[in-house]
């Protein structure tokens, strides 16, 4: 991370990647100057305090505040260079039935924070998004394409501002709240596993990659695009095979808003699409750059016509020995099939 980076805001900073972030921070730049975590939950805020305390971590601070709140959220932007934006709404079935709330903090609270970021010195603003966001089809993913084609086009109102916007989108993180597999390790023996449908796939990344991803967009963005990760996916009956081999399944069926498989760049995508290696950018429709300039700054190629990145057309799927390894590293070390 650049020495010209002396202090970080994190919105969503009591969540699961706010927090692995914190901690990545805290470790690996002991020098950064001011840290601060901002959300909502006074008492998530407390508990993250006993983890990492003001007195051994001084320049940490807990801020209370709702991205809805514009008024706030400058205040705490005070004399800050870079907002990690993982504040939002995100439960697919809940979305579908409280609509707006999703919409006032998954696109209000992102306008909130591009005109906040407008209006303070702040230099770098890297925006959470989701593979739900690729061609949406529930409310969620529909709040987050909204929330980053806002990230997106601030770059064009930024004037002379030493700033830039950019959006990392990934898949599902492995062992964070509400995912499927802290669902199944918690899940009663002697009941049949619900499983939505099994054709299921889904994108998986760790926290300590999507932590690696945000810090790479921070050194290498340019400004406008949206960083996708080249990641594995999995199928959910192996899933099922690695945690709990010797449990029934129950097929339930696919919840409100549900896709049988996730994208996270869709075909119409592919000709403002570029190759970096380890990931891929989707560039502006309306960009002050070619692609071609694009390409040569960053060392990109482009990618073919039609190009779709699919959990269920991945070149790379994990195994059941794959996610058990996994499991253990990032979940749980204990963990043991049941």
């Amino acid at each position: 991370m650049s020495d010209r980076i002396t202090s970080i805001l994190v919105t969503g900073g009591t969540g699961s990647f706010g927090q692995a972030f914190v901690k990545r921070i805290l470790d690996d730049f002991p020098g950064i100057e001011r840290l601060v975590v901002f959300s909502r939950d006074e008492l998530k805020q407390f508990e993250m305090a006993k983890n990492f305390p003001e007195s051994k971590y001084p320049q940490i601070r807990y801020f209370i505040g709702d991205v809805r709140d514009k008024d706030r959220l400058k205040w705490a932007l005070a004399d800050i260079d870079v907002i990690v934006h993982a504040a939002a709404l995100k439960q697919v079935p809940a979305a579908e039935y409280n609509p707006f709330e999703f919409i006032k903090t998954n696109i209000y609270g992102a306008q909130n924070l591009v005109e906040a970021a407008l209006e303070t010195g702040v230099k770098k603003v890297v925006a959470l998004s989701t593979d739900k966001a690729a061609s949406p089809i529930n409310l969620y993913g529909a709040t987050k394409l909204c929330s980053d084609k806002l990230f997106v086009s601030a770059n064009s109102v930024i004037g002379k501002r030493d700033l830039t916007f950019c959006v990392v989108r990934y898949g599902n993180v492995m062992g964070s709240r509400g995912s499927v597999i802290p669902f199944f390790l918690n899940f009663p023996r002697g009941e049949r596993l619900p499983v939505t449908d099994d054709r299921m796939t889904r994108f998986n990344i760790s926290l300590e990659e999507g932590v690696d991803m945000v810090l790479w967009s921070l050194e290498n963005s340019i400004g406008g695009e949206i960083f996708v990760p080249k990641i594995p996916s999995y199928r959910i009956l192996d899933v099922v095979e690695a945690i709990a081999p010797s449990m029934d399944v129950e097929i339930v069926g696919i919840r409100p808003g549900e896709k049988l498989h996730e994208e996270m760049i869709s075909a119409s995508d592919s000709p403002n699409t570029i190759d970096l290696g380890n990931y891929y950018a989707i560039l502006p429709s309306i960009d002050k750059l070619s692609l071609d300039a694009r390409c040569d700054q960053m060392s990109g190629c482009t990618v073919p016509d039609g190009f779709c990145y699919s959990s269920g057309a991945n070149d790379d799927f994990l195994s059941v020995d794959d996610i058990r390894c996994l499991i253990k590293r990032h979940v749980d070390p204990e963990f043991q099939p049941r």
